[in-house]
């Protein structure tokens, strides 16, 4: 908390589907007293979203700001402690509230999972958020805390045993959610930046495109996040693609790298969805591979592209409150260490991943900015929800219900188990 600004929080987009689901949370679990206010482009829908969130918000102050402002995003940036950002794409909205952050040392939060955004925040913002003090933490919601959390978890139990730096590490997803009209408004946006400029395709291709300092990244092959069906040996099971692998292991090995690769030297990070050992799984992998490829290769192209828009959702809309209170996700970690031991970690929720589980992980993110200084990574500049908030948010999404946890595991029969 600082006292000498207005604000410890200042919610950017209160007003889209997320956003008042972040409202609502916030309301709802920000401690006595906490000094919030909704900001965004419209007062009217600020109003509507202030009134239906209880007395707990009856006197939160609303700030009317476009992203495009300038003025107005360093003036909303000067007068709080956080700022949680949901306006995406963030490389079409976010750069000028970002820079404005950077600027006057105020910690920032966001959704985004856009690897072009990141670079560029990367380029521009990180000397400044340095000097400045300002956490800018990327990714606060499904994109890409699981990953982030869950791998560092993983490290700190393998080093905590002394068994030496992650290699060969896993993550499986499961999840029952929708696709958000946000997030695929940002892979239409990159596609687009993509199509224009080769060198721009290159930084999204490059598993290290968001490393500090790409030249001392080891040597380690080939890691594609996409790949025909195939039966991975550390599961042992049928897998397919994860949609977000492309970006969560570029947040992974940011955070590696931003850490003086603590995690290990030789850490060969990808994520799969897992289909079972038996054969019936290979076909299920073979056409969720098959889908995946189909979208991706729409996206590519204009018409296409912009066909496929009518079909999915739009910004702002999202699912009934019943769909998302019966979605959930689970993240699995199986890693292998340099001297040969074995490692599960576990990151699951109840509620839509992208949606109602991503309410609370942004909510605890910026609430632990405010207010956990103490207990933050002593570091500033443009970070990952690891390096930049840590076991704070750890501490905080356990009190709030996710499970969280790592340990050794027995990989003997291809199924990981916690040790006690």
């Amino acid at each position: 908390m600082d006292d000498r600004r207005d604000n410890d929080v200042v919610l950017y987009g209160a007003t889209g589907f997320v956003g008042k689901l972040t409202a609502r949370y916030l309301a709802a679990h920000a401690p006595e007293g906490t000094r919030v206010s909704l900001a965004g482009r419209n007062r009217a829908r600020l109003e509507a979203v202030r009134s239906d969130l209880g007395a707990a918000a009856a006197g939160w102050p609303l700030i009317v700001a476009g992203s495009s402002d300038r003025s107005a995003m360093a003036d909303l940036a000067a007068a709080t402690t956080v700022v949680a950002t949901t306006v995406g794409p963030y490389a079409r909205y976010g750069h000028d509230l970002a820079e404005a952050c950077a600027d006057a040392g105020t910690h920032y939060a966001d959704l985004t999972g856009e690897v072009l955004f990141v670079r560029d925040c990367i380029d521009r913002l990180h000397d400044r958020a340095v000097t400045t003090g300002a956490r800018i933490v990327n990714s606060c919601g499904y994109d890409s805390i699981p990953s982030d959390l869950g791998v560092m978890l993983v490290h700190q139990r393998a080093a905590e045993d002394g068994a030496g730096g992650l290699a060969d590490t896993v993550l499986k997803a499961s999840l029952k959610g929708g696709f958000s009209g946000g997030t695929i408004d940002s892979m239409r946006a990159q596609m687009e930046a993509m199509a224009k400029d080769r060198g721009r395709a290159r930084i999204v291709t490059d598993p290290y495109a968001l490393s500090p300092d790409r030249s001392r990244e080891p040597d380690l092959g080939p890691q594609p996040d996409t790949f025909p069906p195939r039966r991975d040996k550390m599961l042992g099971e049928w897998t397919a693609p994860f949609v977000m692998a492309s970006y969560n292991t570029r947040i992974v090995r940011r955070s590696n790298a931003l850490t003086g690769w603590s995690y290990g030297r030789h850490l060969a990070y990808r994520e799969v969805m897992g289909f079972g050992s038996k054969p019936g799984g290979a076909v299920a992998a073979g056409a969720l591979t098959g889908g995946l490829a189909a979208i991706v290769a729409a996206m590519r192209f204009g018409p296409s592209r912009d066909a496929l828009g009518r079909l999915l959702p739009k910004p702002g809309e999202g699912p009934s409150q019943k769909t998302m209170d019966s979605g959930h996700f689970r993240s699995d970690i199986i890693a292998a260490t340099a001297s040969g031991r074995r490692y599960h970690g576990v990151v699951a929720a109840d509620g839509d991943p992208g949606y109602k589980a991503t309410a609370v992980m942004l909510g605890e993110s910026a609430l632990a900015l405010a207010f956990d200084g103490d207990r933050l990574p002593d570091r500033a500049g443009v970070l990952t929800p690891a390096t930049g908030i840590g076991m704070a948010l750890v501490g905080r999404l356990r009190s709030a219900g996710f499970l969280m946890t790592a340990g050794a595991a027995d990989m003997t029969a291809g199924v990981a188990e916690d040790r006690p």
